[in-house]
């Protein structure tokens, strides 16, 4: 009988759980045996595996975070410990392998299958950063976290008629920044694609000040300033109190949005069927409304997507 297993890696995001509840049903839909592995890499390495039957993943569709638990593993770069890992499976006559992270998450499915592991990646990630898909799981719910957080300061801020910067997550991407600025109608946005300057900001929001606009919202991408700095340094500069706000990780927490839950049971039916299929080393995604899976090494090599059109409808964007 076929074994597979399922390991969840990286950051968490909502919704993979109704992916490990579709992968897990669809392979024991076709009397599949169906493995868990918890920890991600870590709990593969140190053979943290258990059994699945249909029960394990009951009543998880609509929970946040993995219930297979997740682990930064920088270790499994390391070949010695990709074989390692990959014995863990042989030894329990495991053949195939579905990871669900993000961009360093396929590299290590993609070092295993070098080691005779059939691996499907599906992707799991709020920051919505890989190329080769217009979505990853996660990232519709991470943008509602983020407006609805963005609606509440906007009530205190007008209240106050002060400048609110808000930074939210994204890594190098800034599709967070970009859809939940559009959402809520932000005064300005910075993120790696808008040419960001601590200069061009004072300079705009000087500007919307003059017009008689009394409170601003900016909404900035992680790692493109020190927020409580550069409060501070727009508050000298223009003499409007500012404040800062980091969201931080409550962007990745939260039951999943239907969008999310949708995503992810569809990736995780297609996975399951490549598996079947026995189809390796290959990822899924969805692509202009299509769901596709593309060989990993194409994925993660992908060009990058044209974020323009989203820039483009935010009117006072720099």
């Amino acid at each position: 009988m076929k074994k597979i297993a399922i390991l969840t890696s990286g950051g968490d995001a909502p919704g993979m759980n109704a992916a490990i509840r579709s992968v897990a049903r669809t392979a024991l839909a076709k009397g599949i045996q169906v493995y868990g592995v918890s920890y991600g890499y870590k709990g593969l390495v140190e053979g943290d595996i258990n059994e699945f039957d249909r029960f394990t993943v009951s009543e998880k569709i609509d929970k946040g975070g993995t219930f297979l638990r997740s682990a930064r593993y920088p270790e499994f770069f390391d070949t010695e410990v990709q074989q390692v890992a990959a014995k863990q499976l042989k030894d329990r006559d495991i053949s195939s392998l579905v990871v669900i992270g993000g961009d360093g998450s396929f590299k290590g499915a993609e070092a295993l299958s070098q080691f005779g592991i059939q691996v499907i990646g599906i992707p799991g990630t709020i920051d919505n950063d890989l190329d080769y898909t217009d979505y990853s799981i996660g990232f519709d719910t991470a943008v509602n976290t983020v407006v609805e957080a963005i609606d509440k300061l906007r009530d205190t801020s007008s209240s106050h008629q002060r400048c609110n910067i808000v930074e939210v997550m994204g890594r190098n991407c800034g599709d967070i920044a970009i859809r939940s600025a559009i959402a809520t109608g932000a005064k300005y946005l910075a993120s790696p694609e808008t040419n960001y300057s601590r200069e061009a900001l004072v300079a705009d929001l000087q500007q919307q000040f003059s017009d008689g606009i009394r409170y601003s919202i900016v909404v900035m991408t992680e790692h493109l300033d020190e927020p409580y700095e550069l409060a501070k340094y727009v508050q000298y500069q223009t003499g409007i109190e500012t404040r800062a706000t980091i969201l931080g990780h409550v962007q990745r927490g939260g039951s999943p949005t239907a969008f999310d839950r949708h995503l992810a049971v569809s990736f995780g039916r297609l996975a399951g069927e490549l598996i079947i299929d026995g189809i390796s080393n290959h990822i899924v995604g969805i692509k202009d409304g299509q769901f596709i899976h593309v060989p990993i090494t194409e994925g993660l090599n992908a060009p990058v997507r044209d974020r323009q059109f989203d820039i483009t409808t935010f009117n006072v964007t720099r």
